[in-house]
């Protein structure tokens, strides 16, 4: 049974998961504004605002390495479930420890590597290659911002489950760590649809 703490945490997760979503959405809707306004503008004015694309660029990344917190607090990563409700509970407690560390273990190397990045661009001074010549440390610590964002969610999301399954406590583990069953997800879709 989820207690107090439980629920508090889970809320701040949620938050955390819709502040992302939303700062994401934010980004590409202004991506779609200025890419219609180059388009609207190239075809009946003559007119560019030049580097439109480049602007696309970054806001796929940062909206990108948002996302990953955000599905990942959301359990919307893509899992093969089909056998996994006929499982013993001990087997899927097990597998749920696995995804769960797994995606942790793949933050963890992703943060390293694209720090690296950014070490060799602030090291080399690197520039975009457009007119706008963007010194490229500014966009990628945006991005890098998101990546060790989800790193960190992860591994303390991992440290979680890590502790449930040492503890023995498979139904929460199951419960937090395990993919969505057709109900919850149903539920889910309700709750989203009153609130609209």
């Amino acid at each position: 049974m989820p207690t107090s703490k439980d629920r508090t945490l889970s809320g701040a997760l949620h938050g955390l998961s819709a502040l992302f979503a939303n700062i994401g959405g934010y980004i590409l809707l202004g991506l779609a504004v200025l890419v219609t306004v180059e388009t609207l503008g190239c075809k009946f004015f003559n007119f560019s605002l030049q580097g439109v694309d480049e602007l696309g660029g970054y806001a796929l990344a940062v909206s990108s390495a948002l996302a990953f917190t955000t599905a990942l607090i959301d359990r919307a990563h893509i899992r093969i479930e089909l056998f996994h409700v006929m499982l013993p509970l001990p087997l899927q407690m097990a597998l749920n420890w696995f995804a769960v560390t797994s995606i942790a273990a793949f933050g963890g190397l992703l943060a390293y590597v694209c720090y690296t990045i950014i070490g060799d661009s602030f090291s080399y001074n690197s520039t975009a290659p457009t007119p706008w010549a963007t010194p490229l440390i500014y966009p990628q610590s945006l991005w890098y911002a998101g990546i060790a964002i989800f790193a960190v969610v992860s591994a303390a999301m991992a440290l979680h489950a890590t502790y449930l399954l040492v503890t023995g406590n498979g139904r929460a583990l199951n419960k937090a760590y395990g993919p969505k069953q057709a109900a919850e997800e149903v539920k889910e879709e309700l709750e989203n649809l009153a609130r609209r």
